[in-house]
């Protein structure tokens, strides 16, 4: 015993010894380019102490974006160094004092170089999987400046993050187990048994755009939903009517996200109306999010005449652009896609095809269908109900907004998608339609469509990580943080909004970086101008500026080959991803700049909005018929041209 004595005595002590030490503070700067956001990682290795910091860059005084909450902390800062050299970072916690020098030598815009070598390079090779990598791989190089530290931080950091994170997790879950789902109704007859019953209706190419369009529309609580419901569903049936698979995809995609930002029960809405509320809430207001929102519906002209010109398109049967040859294409030749083409997700494989006699029966498509949808809808309800109260008095719509802001989308479409290829696996079982090995690997083939997708998407997201920490985003904000004037703060916005989404291909992001900034210039541009909280032209410059935000993210989103919902669209239409983004970008291109000319410009000089959309309309439409009819004339002529030697001969 005597001899453990001297043992214990150390090992009581040691603690003791160790707290006579003073906690340490530590400070880091990463890579930083001229005129983008100044970043920091910031720890106190004392846990009990709360971070309390003041910053001092080249010995003045900065102000972070967001206090810190616990130790390490990511430090931004809206301060842009505009110089290249040797800096100094100087961070204070009471007594506690820490140091670092940087360097910045590389200007801002390198930082828009990422996103447009990818793009760039998708539209010139078509081949978009090659593209993003070197999008990633070329932002790599910049951030570490060293070929192989840069191809290492490609795959040990920006791909494997970007498959950590929960949302791309669910993301990728729930598109599988409804590629798995697709799989075993097309396996089950049941996808044959929907087109005969839809064929019925959808006897012509008219009939069958519209029933697309028509099912866009009533799928409207969420994108990703609408988008992996419609496009399978619908793809046979347009197959069958030599619809080409570009026209399908525009369709899908041009519906999908228009029609679930404009509605006011969507998932959608609940991210959107926290942003209005938490920057309402950063000025000092009482102002209602959800009734600014609902204000700004009539502002939103790019999605309203986006999905407007779907319906006009399918009306009159004309097309313009590349979309008009593909349209020739297929109906000439009987090729859905062009020569060459590699679809994203392909379900026509042969492991697919129903075996021979057995029943086609439609139910056992609508079935698994209907279960997604209803099940989406009610795990976004419990999901959002599950932590709220409803108070006396409460409408409910009110309550129903409550719930939509508190849902967790991505649960409710994990749910769905579980319920609804449960479903398909049971219902062919249960007919003995199919034995549970034919099943089992139709599941598997369905879940295998899938994976080319997957690529793309993984990189795209690693693309969106690459822009976050060259602060691509930023850079372009800062940009344009000056030019602005009350009227044209609307459009200004929307442009913004079109090319930070359009760069990092994400609707969300794009929201959640200029919702916060643009509201409070909104906010301060108007009282300067004399305008309080409540005056009419404070609520139409609020209500169009945010919905400009919005806007001009679905617009970029279209336009964009890196977008996750263009990605999608190309995947569930089994269309090539970027004969998709080709045939698309005529359309998009001309309703934003249609939505700029006689939206909100207009708008936001005094015009009515509901006027403005009735005068929307009717340009579309004049458009379309006079592009369409142009363009088929001058064919007709050059056929006739053509033809006329051999006639003579």
């Amino acid at each position: 015993m005597r001899k453990l004595l001297p043992l214990l005595a150390v090992l009581y002590l040691a603690p003791a010894a160790g707290a006579d030490e003073a906690p340490a503070l530590s400070l880091e700067v990463g890579r930083t380019l001229v005129g983008t956001p100044l970043r920091a990682t910031v720890a106190l290795d004392d846990p009990r102490r709360r971070l309390e910091l003041e910053f001092f860059l080249d010995g003045e005084a900065i102000a972070a974006d967001e206090a810190p909450a616990g130790s390490p902390a990511e430090v931004t800062f809206s301060h842009a160094i505009l110089a290249a050299g040797s800096h100094r970072l100087q961070a204070r916690s009471g007594e506690l004092t820490a140091e670092v020098r940087f360097q910045t030598s590389w200007p801002g815009w390198l930082s828009v170089l990422p996103p447009l070598l990818a793009i760039g390079l998708a539209l010139i090779t078509r081949d978009v999987l090659i593209s993003l990598f070197l999008g990633v791989f070329g932002g790599a190089l910049i951030l570490h400046g060293q070929l192989t530290a840069a191809l290492g931080r490609t795959i040990d950091h920006f791909v494997l993050d970007a498959l950590a994170d929960p949302d791309h997790a669910a993301i990728l879950i729930f598109t599988s187990l409804l590629g798995a789902m697709v799989g075993l109704i097309s396996k089950s007859g049941g996808t044959h048994g929907i087109v005969e019953r839809l064929a019925r209706f959808a006897t012509s190419v008219r009939r069958g755009q519209l029933a697309t369009w028509a099912m866009g529309l009533a799928i409207f609580f969420d994108d990703y939903a609408n988008t992996l419901i419609v496009g399978p569903t619908m793809r046979p049936i347009t197959d069958k009517l030599r619809i080409s698979r570009e026209k399908l995809a525009y369709i899908v995609d041009s519906t999908a996200a228009p029609v679930v930002s404009l509605i006011p029960i969507s998932t959608w809405v609940g991210f959107e109306i926290g942003l209005i509320n938490d920057a309402f809430r950063s000025l000092g207001t009482d102002q209602n999010g959800y009734a600014v929102f609902l204000s700004s519906i009539p502002y939103r002209f790019y999605p309203i005449f986006a999905i407007v010109l779907v319906g006009v398109v399918a009306v009159t049967g004309l097309d313009f652009g590349p979309m008009r040859r593909a349209e020739r294409r297929a109906r000439q030749r009987g090729e859905l896609l062009e020569p060459g083409a590699v679809p994203i997700a392909d379900y026509a494989a042969d492991a697919l095809e129903p075996p021979a006699g057995i029943p086609k029966r439609a139910r056992n498509a609508v079935i698994p269908i209907l279960t997604v949808i209803s099940l989406t809808v009610l795990g976004l309800y419990l999901s959002g109900a599950a932590g709220v109260e409803r108070q006396p008095g409460t409408g409910t719509l009110d309550w129903l907004r409550l719930v939509l802001t508190g849902a967790d989308s991505y649960k409710a479409l994990l749910w769905a998608s579980l319920g609804g290829t449960l479903i398909a696996l049971l219902l062919p079982l249960v007919q003995r339609l199919l034995t549970l090995r034919q099943a089992m690997s139709a599941l598997v083939e369905g879940v295998k469509a899938m994976l080319m997708a997957f690529l793309v998407l993984i990189f795209a997201w690693s693309l969106g990580a690459v822009c976050g920490e060259l602060g691509t985003a930023s850079y372009l904000v800062g940009l344009a943080r000056d030019v602005v004037a009350p009227a044209w703060l609307p459009v200004l916005t929307f442009v913004l909004a079109a090319a930070i989404s359009f760069a990092t291909g994400t609707a969300w992001g794009t929201m959640a970086i200029l919702e916060l900034l643009v509201i409070p210039i909104c906010h301060n541009l108007a009282l300067n101008a004399g305008h309080a909280v409540g005056d009419p032209y404070y609520s139409v410059l609020m209500a169009g500026t945010i919905a400009s935000v919005l806007a001009g993210a679905v617009w970029g989103d279209h336009c964009s080959p890196i977008s996750d919902t263009t990605i999608l669209s190309s995947m569930a239409s089994g269309c090539d991803h970027i004969a998709h983004v080709r045939t698309q970008l005529p359309y998009a291109l001309t309703m934003g700049l249609l939505a700029i000319a006689v939206g909100i410009v207009p708008a936001g000089h005094g015009l009515n909005p509901w006027l403005a959309n009735v005068l929307g309309i009717g340009v579309i439409t004049a458009t379309v018929i006079y592009l369409g009819r142009e363009r088929a004339a001058r064919r007709a002529a050059a056929a006739a041209a053509d033809s006329a030697p051999d006639a003579e001969g």
